[in-house]
This record gives C-alpha cells, structure tokens and sequence, in this order.
C-alpha cells in the first residue's frame, strides 16, 4: 500500500473501527450499509458512493447509496448488469479505477442514467477473499480530477474491513438465531410433553369425578366442577397454539419439529395412566416425514378420541392405529366398551370432525354397546393425492 498522509490515515482507521463496532453490535447487519458508503464517499472526497450485493444470478444490486445531490436517492434499488464492471470486480476482488465512466470501454455500456454526469470512478471489491459480499463504488462528476492511487488503495483496504465485519457480522447473527431457535424449540417440546400432558390428565380426571358424583353434587358445584373442566380443556387450547407458535420457525433456519411417532407414544402413555391399561400401539408406514400442520391435527385428535375412550366406555382394552398408505395418514382408535351413551355431549367429535375437514380428510365414528366405539380419522398427504 502506498504512503499515506498521517492524517487521512488516522480517518480511515477510525471509520473502519466505527464499522466493526455498529456491525457486531447491531441486531441487523444490513443497517449498517449506509455508514459504510457514506464513510467511504467522505474518504475519497467522492461526490457519490455506491454500495451493491452480489444475487445468485451475478448482477448486483445497489442497497446503499450516499451524495450531496439527488443521484444517490435514484440509484438506490437498481440492478447492474453481471457485465458491468462493479460485477467484474464483485467476482474477481481487482479494482477498476477509471477517469472517465462514458468514454472507457469497461463502464461506457453500463452507465445507468442517473450516473451520466459522473466522469472519474473507481470500485473495489466488498467483503473478503472467501465470500465478497459484492462491490464498494464511488463516483466524482465530470471535470473534477480522477481518484489517485493513494485514494484507490485507501478505498480497497476500507472496503475489505468493512467487508470482513459485515461477514463477522452476519455469523454471529446467524449463530445467534440458531440459539433462539433451538431455545424456542426446546420450550414447545417441554410445554406439550410436560405441561399439556399433565393438563390434560388433570381434565380427564375431573370429568370422571363429575361422573362418578353424577346426582350427589349440588347444582351449583356440578355447574363449578364443569366449568372447571371447561377452562382446563380452553388452557390446554392456548398451551397447543403457544407450541405451535415456538416451533414455527424462521424460513431461513431448520428446528425440527415435534416427532408425531414420539407425540402418538405419549398420548398413549398418558390414556394408559388413566384407564389402567395401555392401549396397544400398532404402527404401519413411514410416519416420520408427515407435514408439520397434519401431524398437529392428527395429535389432537387422538388427544381426543382417548379422552372419549377414558370417560366413557368402561374399556378393557384399546387399540390404536397409524397408518401412513396409498391414501394419505390414517388414525384409528377403537376400544371393547360400553359405547357412547346416548346423553352424552359429542362436542369431542365434533372437534374429530372439524379437524379432519380442516386438514382435508374425514373422520367416522361407529358405536354400540355391544362392539364399544371405533373411532377412524383420515386425511390425504400431498404426495399420495398427487399420486393417485
């Protein structure tokens, strides 16, 4: 590098400190691209300077710009050719340095038309050796002297430490979102495998004490016992639309989300606590791949049909189902006991019901005192309907 005067030196090191600080300080990275164009613009003593990223397709785009007139304004948002030379230099890491942009044959074709009152230009790469984030440009109008090789050097060395903080930036955000996430997730896996499970066996036993104290209880505590119940079951509601909030995740990370094979086995565990007995767990096709929003419908509704089971039918044994074939994914429960009985509220089917159109499917149920109830939820998967 070329000797520099002590003073602009001293300018230079301060700017770049000032870049690194608000990059790895900053929740977003990307706010600080306009300190950077604007520094490099006042170092220059450029009329213009021009921050542009790299796409996937080679062009760049301009995402900051920074001048004393209106050409910076209207050259913000625009695309520049994967031939221009602020592309040429994004992917090869050489400057361009040029006195007149409209007369040399490496600018003249892409000038855009905001920019053809600028003569002397210079641009060098933005980021470092291994991923250049794209290209640092700064523009003088026509008639003012061209860039020196001091200023040139000066613009390369500030655009290659700007670039290494935005880059130092950028993993340190992404490492910080990982951590989020994978916080979020573990969240929702101990709100539903904990908290909803002991919510929900505590509803399940409360409606059983309202049944077996069925004629004993004043109206008023029946009416307090149900409604009870009632808040637990509307509690459980808002926990599940918490997970499902946790677990969503952002577009550009994987949390994985809860297993519907492990979730099926812990409803199952759960129903088994309360009835005496657990339910045999038969299990046929791949399960683990279902979309995340079927599988949530299919939890619930087995969280509900075994809830049916545990509150009315007397049953012996239990049976439950997965099936992923052909159709789609099919859940069925079915259990030896007494049935439904006739004065019983079917607001839990409904809910089967309701959940099984929601998701496209449809859900039957038989029942009978002598055969108890079966209980059969289906939806179609995306690649068995494409299939078929």
């Amino acid at each position: 590098m070329r000797p520099m005067d002590p003073t602009l030196a001293t300018r230079a090191l301060a700017a770049s400190t000032e870049i690194t600080t608000a990059a790895l300080a900053g929740d977003d990275p990307d706010a600080v691209l306009p300190l950077v164009v604007r520094r490099a613009a006042e170092l220059t003593a450029a009329d213009l300077g021009v921050l542009t990223v790299r796409t996937d397709d080679g062009r760049l785009t301009v995402e900051a710009a920074h001048g004393t007139g209106q050409d910076a304004q209207s050259v913000v948002g625009s695309v520049l050719s994967a031939r221009s030379a602020a592309a040429r230099v994004a992917r090869s890491g050489v400057p361009i340095v040029v006195d007149d942009l409209l007369a040399d044959p490496r600018t003249a074709p892409f000038v855009p038309r905001a920019l053809r009152g600028c003569g002397p230009f210079a641009v060098v790469p933005f980021g470092t050796r291994e991923r250049r984030l794209g290209a640092l440009a700064v523009y003088r109008r026509r008639g003012n002297p061209p860039f020196t090789p001091v200023a040139v050097d000066l613009l390369h060395s500030f655009g290659a430490q700007a670039g290494l903080a935005m880059v130092l930036a950028e993993g340190a955000t992404a490492r910080q979102r990982v951590a989020v996430y994978q916080e979020r997730d573990r969240i929702a896996r101990d709100l539903h495998d904990l908290i909803v499970q002991r919510l929900y066996a505590a509803g399940v036993q409360l409606d059983l004490l309202d049944r077996r104290l069925a004629g004993q209880l004043e109206p008023q505590d029946a009416a307090r016992l149900a409604e009870a119940v009632d808040q637990l079951d509307q509690t459980i509601a808002e926990v599940r639309a918490t997970v499902r909030a946790l677990t969503s995740a952002d577009p550009g990370e994987q949390v994985r989300a809860p297993d519907l094979l492990d979730s099926v086995r812990a409803e199952v565990d759960t129903a088994g606590e309360l009835l005496g007995v657990r339910p045999a767990l038969e299990v046929s096709g791949d399960v683990a791949g279902v979309p995340v929003p079927v599988a949530d419908h299919a939890r619930a509704a087995l969280r509900e049909a075994l809830s049916n089971v545990v509150r009315h039918s007397g049953a012996r044994s239990v049976v439950v189902r997965l099936v992923r074939d052909g159709y789609g994914l099919r859940l069925q429960v079915a259990d030896d006991g007494c049935g439904i009985p006739p004065g019983v509220t079917r607001r839990g089917l409904r809910h089967l019901e309701e959940r099984a159109v929601a998701a496209g499917g449809r859900c039957t149920v038989t029942s009978s005192p002598r055969s108890g109830t079966n209980v059969t939820w289906e939806v179609p998967l995306p690649e068995a309907t494409a299939a078929r």
